[in-house]
């Protein structure tokens, strides 16, 4: 993969900064070298251009920070701002999780996002390495992008503040088209869309739906993924988290993004005395509802011209509105009510009636457990579905037992060598060491196929 295919990609990460980043690569691609030298005396300190290497605090926690524009690999980006390549990052956590010091992980993110190659494969290894010792994200920066795809896979995601920003799920191409340039392309190709895309010409209808496509299959497996490790519905993601903002401290906890807030040094202290609760992964919580800021400024006065009074429901001795003087005093409005609500009722009653006989489409041989249900003025759907479940669990448990009654008795076995019992974490990651080694694979790789990752 060239710079070029690189920066014209799809990412996940703030427009903006792709938008710098695609300058800087321009400058790049004319000849026009960037002068590291010179960068580096202007701002009067090195560039931060390797990068970091777990360490292992007090307790067996290792902290692997990463911060700067996620890619493939170390390359430009790293070189002039920093940056987190996911090839680097996973070997790191791959060392942690053999280092017999290390008893659990944090993840100290700090990214606006970046490529999405090399993006899910990362974001899988942090969700396989969690199984085998506790992982958890933390930032006290940002969160973003492709940089909360790797995060949400590991088992809890905590930020440090109310101003820290996650979320952004979302996916852009951003092409720069330069109808005045004075390079002007000429391609000869074989294929229909072998050359879709030209930088001095602006997209046909067509391109333009292809690479939509392509946006939103990223897009796709962007939701699918994060639904998945925080474990929700993609329903839900998209309905609460994947709408592309950038949601700040209580927010991000509301929209199911973060677990909750705590410094990184708290974090370690309490994963150092005891990472049992972090070993499981944590299930996104939703807020009920969105609440408006208190400081988010008074409410426009109302400059409607006129306005009725609105019905006063109790007069001055403040007797409490019973049913009965609800109906005396306003006849009209309660006969309307009731009509209302005794419509809505029934259409209700309607629709959970046909849902819960609906079920007899997909699980059949239940028809009177299910007409029963249905007609009961109770049963939900979703009850009416477990409880046949159910039924149906009973019935195959009743049939093997039956059967295992009338089968005749088995023939004496012959003796078996002791069980030495189930292999312990270590010995596993120990035997996945040598077969990755054997096979030429990584760890993950070797952890699977041996049966002790999924």
């Amino acid at each position: 993969m060239t710079l070029l295919d690189l920066i014209t990609g799809a990412w996940a990460i703030d427009p903006d900064k792709l938008r710098e980043l695609q300058t800087i690569y321009a400058t790049h691609l004319r000849g026009d070298k960037i002068d590291l030298q010179a960068l580096e005396a202007r701002l009067g300190r090195p560039l931060s251009s390797e990068q970091q290497a777990y360490t292992v605090e007090p307790g067996g926690v290792a902290v692997l920070r990463m911060s700067g524009v996620i890619a493939p690999k170390a390359n430009l980006f790293m070189q002039v701002s920093g940056g987190l390549s996911t090839q680097m990052a996973t070997k790191q956590l791959e060392s942690a999780v053999v280092d017999a010091r290390v008893r659990s992980m944090v993840l100290a993110l700090d990214t606006p996002g970046g490529s999405v190659i090399g993006t899910p494969e990362m974001a899988a290894a942090v969700h396989e390495l969690a199984k085998i010792k506790p992982i958890v994200t933390h930032s006290d920066g940002a969160l973003a992008s492709a940089g909360y795809w790797i995060g949400s896979a590991a088992n809890a995601v905590y930020i440090s503040g109310p101003t820290v920003q996650a979320g952004s799920i979302g996916v852009v191409i951003d092409r720069t088209f330069n109808p005045n340039s004075a390079t002007r392309e000429e391609s000869i190709v074989a294929g229909r869309y072998k050359r879709l895309v030209k930088s001095n010409e602006p997209l046909s209808e067509e391109a333009r739906t292809i690479v939509q496509a392509d946006v939103d299959y990223v897009y796709s497996l962007f939701v699918d993924a994060v639904a998945g490790y925080r474990d929700t519905t993609s329903q839900q993601v998209l309905d609460r988290m994947a709408d592309g903002r950038v949601f700040r401290g209580q927010q991000a906890i509301d929209a199911g993004l973060v677990d909750g807030v705590s410094t990184l040094d708290a974090l370690v202290e309490r994963m150092a005395t005891d990472p049992a609760p972090f070993a499981s992964r944590r299930k996104a919580v939703f807020a009920v509802a969105a609440l408006p800021s208190p400081s988010a400024g008074a409410a426009p006065k109302d400059k409607t011209p006129t306005r009725e009074k609105e019905p006063v429901m109790s007069d001055d001795t403040k007797t409490p509105i019973t049913r009965a003087s609800f109906e005396q005093d306003h006849a009209p409005l309660f006969a309307q009510l009731r009509g209302e609500f005794s419509a809505l009722g029934a259409t209700q009653e309607r629709d959970r009636i046909q849902a819960v006989l609906a079920l007899g489409a997909n699980l059949p041989g239940h028809d009177k457990l299910l007409s029963t249900m249905a007609f009961d003025g109770k049963t939900t759907a979703p009850e009416a579905s477990m409880a046949v479940l159910k039924a149906e669990g009973d019935a195959r448990a009743a049939a093997i037992k039956a059967h295992e009654d009338d089968a005749p008795n088995p023939a004496r076995a012959s003796a078996t060598p002791p069980d030495k019992g189930a292999k312990t974490k270590a010995e596993q990651v120990a035997e996945a060491q040598a077969h990755a080694k054997a096979k030429g694979i990584d760890l993950v790789a070797a952890l699977k196929e041996l049966g002790y990752a999924s």
